[in-house]
């Protein structure tokens, strides 16, 4: 059975991977075996130092997902490095809060940018050096927010639906190349994106009475659910959005 869990000799991309969930999948990855390409746009060395320990190779890449010829930068180095790629975590995103009322084109444009465009357009690249091999795993991460449509967020609402279709849209046309794409859907986790969430008293409550498991939810447990989507153990897993949320949705 571990065998199945086994990514000893696979090489990783991760986006966003200098904390939270980025953090936590890339660790998970490395304890499983991979190596792995940690990609952000601002610098940092924590995660890349933890996945050292564990005895992985790792290339750290500070881009700008923003500018599609980071896609292309980002691809050819991890191929020239690593020599595939053969999975591809797309966890880099952004979020804006404002009322719809009020919400502006740039902050619409940026967010659907990072959060739906380059997600696809990655894909794509690294799709490209799967089929090669007729083998391949890419993971979007998505968020309840396909699902519903949140309040003060209509673009991450928006790009996070993108998310979940685009999934479903690849991995109809690729599974005959070998490649599985699926997306996890975190529910509300305790990272940098919920920040102002959990500092508002209220909010955080209210948020929380909805939650069977009664907590937020950490980068550790979403680990499980990346390695086994990223694994032998889900190679009939294909098109799936995967919810790990603590219950949010059954309530």
């Amino acid at each position: 059975m571990n065998n199945l869990f086994d990514l000893t000799g696979k090489v990783a991309v991760v986006t966003g991977a200098s904390t939270g969930l980025g953090q936590g999948m890339s660790l998970g990855f490395a304890e499983a075996g991979a190596d792995l390409v940690l990609v952000d746009y601002v610098p940092s060395t924590e995660t890349e130092e933890m996945i050292k320990k564990l005895g992985r190779k790792t290339l750290v890449m500070e881009l700008n997902l923003m500018k599609m010829e980071s896609i292309t930068t980002l691809v050819e180095k991890a191929i020239s490095t690593f020599g595939k790629v053969d999975i591809l975590v797309n966890n880099a995103g952004i979020i804006r809060r404002t009322p719809a009322i009020d919400f502006s084109e740039k902050d619409w444009d940026e967010v659907m940018q990072i959060n739906s465009k380059t997600v696809f357009f990655l894909s794509q690249a690294c799709a490209r050096d799967m089929m090669k091999r007729k083998y391949g795993k890419i993971i979007n991460i998505a968020s309840l927010l396909a699902f519903q449509g949140g309040i003060f967020v209509p673009s991450y609402a928006a790009s996070k639906g993108a998310v979940a279709q685009v999934t479903k849209s690849m991995a109809n046309e690729w599974a005959k190349d070998g490649i599985t794409i699926n997306a996890i859907a975190p529910g509300y986790m305790a990272t940098n994106n919920t920040s102002a969430l959990r500092k508002d008293e209220a909010r955080s409550k209210s948020i929380l009475d909805r939650i069977p498991a009664g907590r937020w939810g950490l980068p550790a447990d979403v680990q499980g659910a990346a390695v086994f989507l990223a694994s032998p153990a889900s190679d009939y897993v294909n098109g799936h959005v995967l919810v790990v949320d603590g219950g949010w949705m059954a309530r």
